[in-house]
C-alpha cells in the first residue's frame, strides 16, 4: 500500500466528502456571520446546533496533535464559521499548554499565542473566527469530564457560538479511524427532554462515575468531513507526516498500556457485576437489581469484543507490514540487491 493508497483509504473509513472549489462552504459572507451573531438563535434553542462539518485538513492536524501528546491531554482551538443551524470548522491550531494525564491547563501564553494566531490568520485574507476548541482523551473515550463542561459553558456564555471537540489518539490507532465526538453544553437549570439511550462507548472504571454525573448536561452534534483541491497540497504535507508515522509504528506496541488497562477494566466490571448478582439473589421478587446486572453484562460483552477486534487489528497490521517489507527485504538480500540498513518499521515477532 503507498502513500497516496493510504491517504484514500483513511479519506474513506471516515466518510470525507470531497467537494468543489466553488463550493460556498469556503466563502466567508461577514455581513451574514453578522446577523447570524446578531440574531443569536442559539438562546432561543438550545439545542439549536445539531450538526458540524471539519475539514479533512483540520481534523488530521488534530489527530497529530493529540498523538504527539501521547498519554497526556493536549489543547488547541478551531478557526470556522456559521451556515444556519450547522457549525463549519474550516482549519485548527495547536495551543502551548500544559497537559496531565487528565487535564489540560491553559495559561496567559496560551492566550497571548491565540490572539497572536487569529491576527495573523486575518491578515492574510483568512476572516473565519474562532469557533470552538479540542482537546485529547488518551485511552479514555470521547465525551466531556466536569472540568470539561464546566469550560464549555463558560466558553458558550462568552464567546458564542463555539463548540468542544474530544479526540482520543489512543482508541484512533487502535481502531483504525478516528475517534471523536462534537458536544455542546446546554444552559444552567435546563432540563433536556428524554432522549433515549445514545450509542453505546466503553468508558473505564474510574471515570464511569464523572461521565455519569455530567452527561445530561450537553449533547452532542452529527460530525461529518470535506475536502477540495484547495486543501491538497497541506493535505498531502501533513499525510506524509502522519503516514510515515503510522507505518513505522506497532499499535501491539504503541497501545501495550492502553490494552492491558482494558482487560484489567473489563475483569473489575465483570467482578462488580457479580458481586451485584449475587446480592440480588436474596433479594426475591425484585427485578431491578437482576436487570442492572444484565445490562452491566451486556456492556462488558461489547468492551470485551471490542478489545478483541482492536487486538486482531493490530496483528493483522503487523503481519501485512511483515510480508511487504521483511520478506521483500529477504528476497532482496538472496538475489544481492543492496538493502537498506535502518528499516523504518518495528516489527513485533
Amino acid at each position: 500500500m503507498d502513500n497516496q493508497m493510504a491517504q484514500k483509504t483513511w479519506e474513506l473509513s471516515n466518510s470525507v466528502e470531497n467537494i468543489s472549489n466553488a463550493d460556498e462552504i469556503y466563502r466567508y459572507d461577514k455581513k451574514q456571520q453578522q446577523d447570524i451573531l446578531s440574531a443569536k438563535p442559539w438562546e432561543k434553542d438550545p439545542h439549536y446546533f445539531k450538526h458540524i462539518k471539519v475539514s479533512a485538513l483540520a481534523l488530521l492536524k488534530m489527530v497529530i496533535h493529540a498523538r504527539s501528546g501521547g498519554n497526556l491531554e493536549v489543547m488547541g482551538l478551531m478557526l470556522g464559521k456559521v451556515d444556519g443551524n450547522t457549525m463549519i470548522a474550516m482549519d485548527s491550531f495547536a495551543l502551548p499548554v500544559e497537559g496531565t494525564e487528565t487535564r489540560v491547563n491553559a495559561q496567559a501564553q496560551a492566550y497571548e499565542y491565540m490572539a497572536a494566531y487569529t491576527d495573523t490568520t486575518k491578515q492574510v485574507g483568512r476572516l473565519e473566527n474562532v469557533i470552538g476548541w479540542y482537546h485529547s482523551h488518551p485511552g479514555y473515550g470521547c465525551w466531556l469530564s466536569g472540568i470539561d463542561v464546566s469550560t464549555q459553558m463558560l466558553n458558550q456564555q462568552f464567546q458564542e457560538p463555539f463548540v468542544a471537540i474530544v479526540v482520543d489518539p489512543v482508541r484512533t490507532i487502535s481502531a483504525g479511524k478516528v475517534n471523536i465526538g462534537a458536544f455542546r453544553t446546554y444552559p444552567k437549570g435546563y432540563k433536556p427532554p428524554d432522549e433515549g439511550p445514545s450509542e453505546y462507548q466503553s468508558i473505564p472504571l474510574n471515570k464511569i462515575e464523572d461521565f455519569g454525573v455530567h452527561c445530561k448536561q450537553y449533547y452532542s452534534l452529527d460530525i461529518s468531513y470535506f475536502k477540495s483541491s484547495f486543501d491538497r497540497r497541506l493535505l498531502e504535507s501533513l499525510w506524509n507526516k502522519y503516514w510515515v508515522n503510522t507505518l513505522s509504528s506497532s499499535s501491539l506496541l504503541t497501545n501495550a498500556d492502553y490494552t492491558t488497562g482494558q482487560i484489567f477494566d473489563l475483569s473489575d466490571k465483570l467482578e462488580q457485576a457479580e458481586s451485584q448478582l449475587g446480592r440480588s439473589s436474596f433479594m426475591m421478587g425484585l427485578d431491578g437489581p437482576e436487570k442492572k446486572t444484565e445490562d452491566k453484562l451486556a456492556k462488558a460483552t461489547k468492551d470485551s469484543c471490542k478489545t478483541t477486534i482492536e487486538a486482531i487489528h493490530g496483528l493483522m497490521s503487523q503481519v501485512i507490514k511483515d510480508k511487504l517489507f521483511n520478506q521483500v527485504t529477504k528476497s532482496m538480500a538472496i538475489e544481492n540487491v543492496p538493502v537498506p540498513e535502518n528499516p523504518a518499521v518495528e516489527t513485533t515477532q
